[in-house]
């Protein structure tokens, strides 16, 4: 019983910290970065963080190119989805954004870059089993190495010394980034669409995913007051919005969107099944 009772506990402070102060970036990038940003080496001058592809909008011509296909998610909580986009979409223009961009005033890009390594080492765990539940194990090795080398090398991952390692440290596929892309391979579609308050996009099997991935985060595991562990998570996303004031994807995808709301849901949509079909 007491057992029972500390798991509930557990999950009830991780979805009120997810409901608080879950991604400050309103972005649907909700997931945690599967890779270190690659500018915190100890040494020389910090590069500016890299890009999958020459910009966002590319990225999104890509997504429409290749998944224009995919059947439109369900969504019949429009109603409740529209107001908390709405919401969601102030308070990113309104507050978190002046507060990343106020931080990344006050503090050099190369500290920052280390913050966000640390956190994406602290996130081996999601990425490895995850990577052993897709069947990655390519990608799982090189995950335990980074990691081991990172942690011993790195100062607990602050630094990524395996960032300028040649492309044979790099997997086949790209390693898995959650439970969400696992459960995707595993045939279980996206379900209903959903918009999260202070969260952003999501789908019933994201939601899914992402508490699974919580209770595999060290993070969940320490000795933290609720406070805490909401202070932590805040600072993360903060940290982790600086770094994204350039190039913004979500500010990319809105700017000038007739419909922000279904163009920030399809986006989200075929990104995911990009992720799935990875």
């Amino acid at each position: 019983m007491k057992g029972e009772q500390e798991g509930l506990r557990l999950l009830a402070m991780v979805l009120a910290a997810a409901l608080l102060l879950g991604a400050a970036g309103v972005c649907f990038a909700a997931d945690a970065p599967a890779e270190p940003v690659i500018v915190a080496q100890f040494g020389g001058e910090p590069a500016s963080v890299p890009a999958t592809s020459p910009s966002a909008a590319d990225d999104f011509d890509e997504f429409d190119a290749a998944y224009s296909d995919q059947p439109l998610v369900s969504d019949p909580l429009s109603g409740w989805n529209r107001a908390w986009f709405q919401i969601n979409d102030v308070l990113y223009r309104g507050l978190f954004r002046p507060m990343a961009q106020g931080y990344a005033w006050a503090i050099p890009p190369r500290p920052r870059t280390w913050v966000s390594n640390f956190f994406t080492n602290l996130l081996f765990p999601v990425r490895f089993l995850n990577d052993l539940l897709t069947g990655k194990w390519d990608a799982a090795y090189m995950e335990t190495s980074k990691f081991v080398a990172n942690t011993s090398f790195g100062v607990l991952g602050l630094g990524d010394v395996t960032g300028g390692m040649p492309k044979n440290w790099e997997p086949e596929r790209p390693t898995a980034d959650g439970f969400d892309q696992t459960l995707g391979k595993a045939g279980f579609g996206p379900g209903i669409y959903l918009v999260w308050p202070f969260i952003g996009p999501s789908s019933i099997r994201g939601t899914v995913g992402w508490v699974a991935d919580a209770y595999c985060d060290p993070v969940t595991y320490g000795r933290f007051t609720f406070l805490e562990f909401i202070a932590i998570r805040a600072y993360k996303n903060l940290n982790e919005l600086s770094l994204q004031l350039e190039g913004n994807e979500y500010e990319t995808l809105t700017d000038g969107a007739v419909d922000k709301y279904a163009a920030v849901r399809d986006a989200y949509i075929r990104y995911r099944a990009k992720k799935v079909a990875e």
